[in-house]
């Protein structure tokens, strides 16, 4: 392709990119993001790029690196004077980050502290996670994310994916349309009525997909801008909540029966019609009633999966498969004892009658 010159203007300061230098265009800076490169389409339509430079550059956490800009990107990108002199790399970035973290006394502070980090600086946020998986999924995530949940609205101070509530009822398409992403890969969907064992926390429940979806990243090597956290706000049966003043969500009962299946219906068909029958829906912490009918409802017609259901039962089936090895026997031949019937006690029961079911039929 020809060399083509365009001029786009990203935080005020125009920017002459030659766009065959595909490295320099995923969002204005060298190929040392991880992202994308540009597209031939991309190339030929400028329009679609989006170059961030100047001081919006530092405020765009997908492509900030702090103080790790090296000389020769703070020239190029109208940095000089936005930062302190100094030149850091990414790892002594990440060693003061673990050391202030690890000052905090308190789950939910480090919890806040890497919440802050991700909204401000993507790509450490990640670089911090894989390095260190053990310490600090446990505040990413379970049981941390729990506490974040159940005071996620004295703690919100920007938002995080999509909140659809029945306000939207008739426009949901047009709100998937409000975000800036395009190319969905994961979305982790909750409605907050079960979350974790905390209950129905409503509208705060969004603490749980933005939660999983790090985990999807840092363990599963998907791309941040590939995944959508998303809540359903259909309500709240939490007296608390609703009495709460700083309550993020809907002050109304939830909604049930066709009205809910209703707005469901819309969301699925919305999210099939933006995204394509490829994007992948997880279903998460949704109370046991809607969780089997969502899934029997949509297993057919969409990507679904419930981690609370499936996942959870893969995982222990797994382990009993490899414990026969040293056990002895069929999965037929044992005993199996549940303690409630709730979504991951009856998914496990499920599979592993499932799996008895297909060794009885191998073995015929």
């Amino acid at each position: 392709m020809e060399s083509t010159m365009k001029e786009i203007r990203g935080g005020g300061a125009p920017c002459v990119l030659d766009m065959d230098d595909a490295a320099t265009v995923g969002g204005g800076v060298e190929d040392t993001y991880g992202e994308d490169r540009a597209t031939e389409e991309q190339l030929v339509t400028p329009w679609t790029v989006s170059v961030a430079s100047g001081y919006n550059l530092l405020r765009d956490p997908r492509y900030n690196k702090g103080l790790a800009f090296t000389e020769k990107e703070r020239e190029t990108h109208y940095l000089r004077g936005l930062l302190p002199p100094a030149v850091t790399s990414q790892e002594l970035q990440e060693r003061k980050i673990m050391h202030n973290i690890r000052q905090y006394q308190l789950p939910l502070q480090r919890y806040m502290a890497m919440m802050d980090l991700q909204e401000g600086n993507e790509r450490l946020f990640y670089k911090l996670l894989i390095d260190n998986v053990e310490e600090l999924l446990p505040i990413v995530y379970t049981p941390t994310v729990g506490e974040a949940c159940q005071k996620y609205g004295s703690i919100f101070s920007r938002p995080q994916g999509l909140y659809i509530s029945l306000k939207e009822k008739g426009k949901i398409l047009e709100v998937l349309k409000n975000w800036p992403e395009r190319s969905i890969q994961v979305i982790v969907v909750t409605d907050g009525e079960r979350i974790l064992g905390l209950g129905d926390l409503g509208c705060q429940g969004m603490g749980i997909p933005v939660g999983k979806l790090s985990l999807y990243t840092a363990l599963g090597g998907v791309r941040p801008s590939a995944c959508l956290p998303i809540t359903l706000d259909v309500g709240t049966n939490n007296e608390e909540l609703l009495n709460d003043e700083f309550y993020i969500g809907l002050r109304q009962r939830r909604v049930t029966g066709q009205e809910y299946a209703d707005f469901l219906h819309e969301f699925m068909a919305a999210v099939k019609q933006n995204y394509g029958e490829k994007v992948l829906i997880q279903f998460e912490d949704f109370a046991n009633h809607n969780a089997f009918d969502l899934l029997a409802r949509y297993g057919t017609t969409h990507l679904v999966f419930n981690d609370d259901i499936q996942g959870t039962a893969s995982v222990v089936l797994a382990g009993l498969v490899a414990a026969l090895k040293l056990v002895g026997g069929t999965l037929a031949e044992h005993t199996y004892l549940f303690l409630g019937a709730g979504e991951a006690g009856t998914g496990i029961a499920e599979l592993i009658a499932l799996e008895m079911s297909r060794q009885r039929q191998k073995h015929q």
